[in-house]
């Protein structure tokens, strides 16, 4: 019979005496290095030993858990609705209708009258994407886009951003910047920002740093925590061009500024291009929408060209999809001079041949219940498919009407509208400051 000696194993080469009891022996493995040194086949302890912690270095043998798994998502990697590093953000993704997070709304115009919308909306719903008209040739947005023609002119942009902005003092501060406006005092060496806002420079910079407008204006929407999505009409600036009565012949004018502010009567309106790179975004955010809100706007400036692109149209047209237009407070001097509420209504089915409402939305101050301005309307909007609702839609002081829109009428008359159609199986899914 062979008597082994036991072999006492320094603790430089691994192992390390741990004993509670005198005259038992346990032994623990430590952390340092084994090298090329064979270990006894002993069974590893069932707990650790008492008076020593157990090392946090993990097995070779035992799955890590902190080593990712190649099934499992990753918490570092860009998930689908996060905007990529230096791109373009992708869209939500399509959402049950009715979320908790409201019905999903698609508003279309510029200006003062989209941001109204906007502002009564974002009351309603946390769904909201504008599509802002891309036609602005003044002020400061026709500056810009004299200087970089392939600029989507930013200033009915930037006044949608600022009407969604978040409710945060962060956001209240960005959001108050972009519609910060310079001096109109030329600076030093010919450099002159004066008349220009800075989120219409904001927003011409990051274009030109991303190479995407869409892009940029994700960004601009995430630094104000913007409660919606501002998208442009077209991928490219467009040009309005309108057929206009009041001379013999009827003349020919082009330029939003010059459209807006003809004398005469505005027989044709059409685009130049006329028919414009349509925005992907857009397009599906109409697919996925409940309700789309025309208006309050300019009629032929504003609201309408908008119909006049054709993809944009088709998708805003789509049988199973609520649409609400909001009509003006007052006739719009120059572009509306004389106009009814009936006839805004007229007008705008006119230009868009095949054009279906679901109702018309008006102040019950400027369209008096009962009246023959109500009758007229009724008519009109009936021969669209639309019914008529009258609200106190107007601010007021002390009783009186003010020509501006007051978002808690606004979003009062919206609510019972929007999303009341039901959808198909087939469906997919600020004031502050001027807009130049």
């Amino acid at each position: 019979m062979i008597r082994r000696r036991p072999v006492r194993v320094p603790r430089a080469a691994g192992w390390a005496g741990a004993s509670g009891h005198p005259g038992r022996r346990s032994v623990r493995r430590v952390s340092a290095p084994q090298h090329d040194r064979p270990q006894p086949d002993r069974p590893p302890p069932d707990r650790p030993p008492p008076d020593r912690p157990q090392p946090d270095r993990p097995q070779p043998d035992r799955p890590q858990p902190d080593r990712p798994q190649p099934d499992r998502p990753q918490p570092d990697r860009p998930q689908p609705d996060r905007p990529q590093p230096g791109g373009r953000a992708r869209p939500p993704a399509p959402r049950a209708a009715g979320g908790a997070r409201g019905p999903r709304v698609v508003a279309l115009g510029g200006g003062h009258g989209l941001a109204a919308s906007l502002i009564a909306l974002r009351r309603l719903s946390g769904d909201i994407t504008a599509v802002v008209t891309v036609a602005d040739d003044g002020g400061s947005s026709g500056r810009l886009r004299a200087q970089m023609p392939d600029l989507l002119p930013p200033g009915d942009l930037r006044m949608a951003l600022a009407a969604l902005a978040g409710d945060g003092p962060e956001s209240d501060v960005w959001g108050r910047l972009l519609q910060e406006r310079f001096p109109a005092v030329p600076g030093p060496d010919g450099v002159d920002v004066g008349g220009h806002a800075v989120g219409n420079l904001l927003l011409a910079g990051l274009t030109r740093v991303l190479g995407d407008p869409v892009a940029a204006l994700d960004r601009v929407a995430a630094l104000v925590g913007a409660v919606g999505r501002v998208l442009p009409m077209a991928l490219e600036p467009v040009t309005i061009e309108a057929t206009v009565d009041g001379s013999t012949p009827a003349r020919r004018v082009r330029g939003q500024v010059a459209v807006a502010s003809a004398p005469g009567r505005v027989r044709r309106v059409t685009l130049d291009p006329p028919e414009p790179r349509s925005c992907p975004e857009v397009l599906a955010a109409l697919a996925a929408a409940d309700a789309v809100v025309l208006g309050p706007g300019s009629l032929f400036t504003s609201v309408l060209p908008h119909l006049l692109v054709p993809r944009l149209r088709d998708a805003v047209l789509r049988p199973d999809l609520t649409r609400v237009l909001v009509l003006n407070l007052v006739a719009q001097e120059g572009e509306t001079d004389g106009f009814s509420p009936a006839r805004h209504v007229r007008e705008l089915a006119r230009c868009v041949p095949g054009l279906r409402l679901d109702a018309v939305v008006a102040d019950d101050a400027a369209v008096p219940v009962g009246g023959p301005d109500a009758r007229a309307l009724a008519a009109a909007a009936a021969a669209v498919g639309a019914s008529v609702v009258l609200c106190p839609v107007a601010a007021r002081t002390r009783g009186v009407a003010l020509p501006v829109h007051d978002a808690g009428g606004l979003a009062a008359a919206l609510r019972p509208l929007l999303g009341s159609r039901p959808r198909s199986a087939g469906s997919a899914r600020a004031l502050a400051g001027g807009a130049r």
